[in-house]
């Protein structure tokens, strides 16, 4: 995990790779670190145009030797699919430069265009962002590329479910059964596979809340071609996480309410739902952390086990 407080400004070469694809007579004149995320370092960088006037771009880099190893994949997968993107209607940052083994980079980075908007990760107005996120998703299932991405992947299994102090043991018991059976069949659709809170952009004023709108979708290091429950669960258990259980139990509903369309059956899409949920299990502390730095103090590493727990036995539940 990153920790963006102690950010360096970007490295030299870096920097000058950053010169080298600006137009003529452009100058990077400031260089702002960007907080919240969790597998990469994250600068804004503002050019200066030949005009007198600015302009910003955002660069990624992979520093950390785990993501390191990962990083030409992601970063080819990353470009790729904004180039694909760019035309779609789905709002997306533009591809500028990639160098993903770190050929003329100190790391492996991304360039590409910044989105207007910041990330939204506060209760006040969840009620209003909830269908914005779900009409999103919705437009991005939509999607056909010529060239279907790679298959989804899924890491957890049932031994390595991390299960939280305090949790009813038959409950979670239960649901690691769940994830023991075969997927169920499914209908593939183009995924995002991190389609949460922390990867939309909105423009969301404090006064007008239900003013509220997506400006942009970011981090397409693994998209994918699966199930659109997959993408919808992974959502729903970061709202469980971030606003309450009730929340991640109400995306669905707003994923169906926007035209999406999930599996047939209440188990089939139980199964999704309990994988992605046991599967934030073992990532309790990355993912707390940087909410944290962005303001919700409140979600301690305990406090979003015990949202989680809560989470877990609300989708059992629903097993009557």
């Amino acid at each position: 995990m990153i920790d963006h407080d102690e950010a360096p400004a970007v490295r030299p070469l870096t920097l000058a790779w950053v010169g080298g694809h600006l137009e003529v007579g452009e100058r990077v004149v400031r260089t702002e670190v960007l907080h919240g995320g969790i597998t990469a370092e994250m600068w804004k960088v503002t050019v200066g145009t030949r005009d007198g006037g600015t302009r910003d771009l955002v660069l990624r880099s992979f520093v950390d030797p785990f993501y390191v190893e990962h990083a030409e994949d992601w970063l080819n997968r990353e470009a790729g699919t904004l180039a694909l993107l760019a035309g779609t209607g789905v709002p997306a940052p533009g591809p500028v430069a990639v160098d993903p083994t770190a050929a003329h980079c100190e790391y492996p980075s991304l360039l590409m265009t910044h989105l207007a908007g910041r990330t939204v990760l506060g209760d006040e107005g969840v009620e209003r962002r909830v269908p914005l996120l779900a009409r999103q998703l919705v437009a991005i299932h939509a999607l056909r590329p010529a060239e279907r991405p790679r298959e989804y992947e899924t890491l957890t299994t049932a031994d390595t479910v991390v299960v939280p102090q305090g949790a009813d043991a038959a409950v979670w018991s239960a649901a690691i059964e769940v994830i023991r059976k075969p997927a169920p069949p499914y209908e593939g659709r183009f995924l995002h596979r991190d389609f949460q809170p922390g990867n939309v952009l909105f423009d969301a004023p404090p006064s007008r809340p239900a003013a509220a709108r997506i400006t942009g979708v970011v981090d397409w290091a693994q998209p994918s071609w699966g199930p659109a429950d997959l993408d919808v669960a992974h959502c729903s258990t970061v709202l469980a996480l971030l606003h309450g259980p009730a929340w991640g139990l109400r995306f669905s509903e707003a994923y169906e309410e926007a035209g999406g369309v999930l599996a047939a059956t209440a188990s089939e899409r139980l199964y999704w739902q309990v994988r992605d949920a046991l599967a934030s299990s073992e990532e309790v502390r990355l993912v707390a952390r940087p909410w944290r730095k962005a303001g919700r103090r409140e979600l301690t590493t305990r406090a979003v086990e015990e949202r989680l727990d809560a989470y877990v036995t609300a989708l059992m539940d629903t097993l009557g």
